[in-house]
């Protein structure tokens, strides 16, 4: 017998897991998502999250509370009568009210391998840490940050010069899988779950924006990480000296470079041939795809034909 759910995401990760709910013919009650923010140019037109989108389009009710905490906006919630509440990506915390709420509870989805990576960046965290694997997993959830029970689990290779975004693509479609086959479980009553281990407890702590600039003085390794962790938001940066002028380049893809020329490295940052390879503090990455400041995103080979970037300049 279907199940009545109530679904709470918000980014387009959540997206997957929303429709392949409903195409799996559970009765979705109502979609709980982040209010419409600011955007556009200027900042001033408001804009629905993608969840909220997709919850339009297939006629499904959609709230948007700015909290959970009031009594009010909890007593909305139970008054859906819920089997089970899912949520991916939400963005708010749960209360015990809301979380006591549905029959069957709630269930989580979250891109890592818990309790490595618990929190808000897990995806860009694994990368910028190197971790060579994580996965996606269902939960059910529990008052703490991402401590809850794990049910289901589906593990993911993280590839050398694989970006964040390449693995937010494969975890997203990953999770509307597992989201549809841990409810087909909870259906028949062989949702099992397992505590989470004590140990190798990491948290992914939100991205600021102090931490996006590249430093060339790192291990090539980490640089490499680094770029692509942060690719394509909030984008990894350094500034170079492009037609006579001080510019920020945003650094999209890269690759670790091996042989020779990463050995015989002049000082940090600086460009050591002509396909835009830059030393690091030990070893050397050559980029791959860059953006300009106001610009698109350009291959290097693009990039370096509208700007004289040549061997012994610098990026800082």
């Amino acid at each position: 017998m279907p199940l009545r759910v109530i679904f709470m995401g918000t980014p387009e990760f959540s997206v997957p897991v929303l429709r392949a709910i409903a195409e799996a013919g559970h009765e979705i009650a109502a979609v709980y998502t982040q209010p419409p923010r600011a955007a556009g140019r200027r900042g001033l037109e408001l804009t629905p999250s993608p969840v909220q989108r997709e919850a339009e389009r297939l006629g499904i009710e959609v709230r948007t509370p700015l909290s959970l905490k009031g009594e009010g906006e909890q007593a909305a919630f139970h008054a859906l009568r819920a089997d089970v509440a899912v949520v991916v990506a939400y963005g708010l915390l749960l209360p015990k009210a809301i979380l006591e709420a549905p029959r069957l509870g709630c269930l989580n989805g979250h891109a890592s391998l818990l309790p490595r990576w618990r929190g808000a960046a897990p995806i860009q965290r694994a990368i910028m840490a190197g971790d060579v694997e994580t996965g996606m997993m269902v939960m059910r959830m529990e008052e703490g940050l991402d401590t809850g029970p794990v049910a289901l689990v589906e593990k993911c290779a993280i590839e050398p010069d694989m970006t964040a975004g390449d693995l937010h693509d494969r975890l997203m479609n990953i999770a509307a899988t597992l989201m549809v086959e841990a409810l087909s479980r909870l259906e028949t009553n062989t949702l099992a779950s397992t505590l989470q281990a004590a140990d190798g407890v990491t948290y992914a702590r939100k991205i600021d924006k102090s931490e996006t600039r590249v430093d060339w003085t790192r291990p090539a390794a980490e640089v490499h990480n680094h770029i692509r962790g942060l690719s394509p938001f909030p984008g990894a940066w350094c500034e170079a000296d492009i037609g006579g002028r001080t510019e920020r380049l945003k650094l999209l893809r890269s690759t670790l470079l091996e042989g020779t020329l990463s050995e015989s490295m002049g000082e940090s940052g600086g460009i050591l041939d002509d396909r835009l390879t830059v030393a690091c503090g030990s070893g050397a990455v050559r980029l791959v795809e860059v953006q300009r400041a106001g610009g698109k995103p350009a291959a290097a080979k693009e990039f370096l034909r509208g700007a004289k970037i040549e061997k012994g300049m610098k990026f800082s």
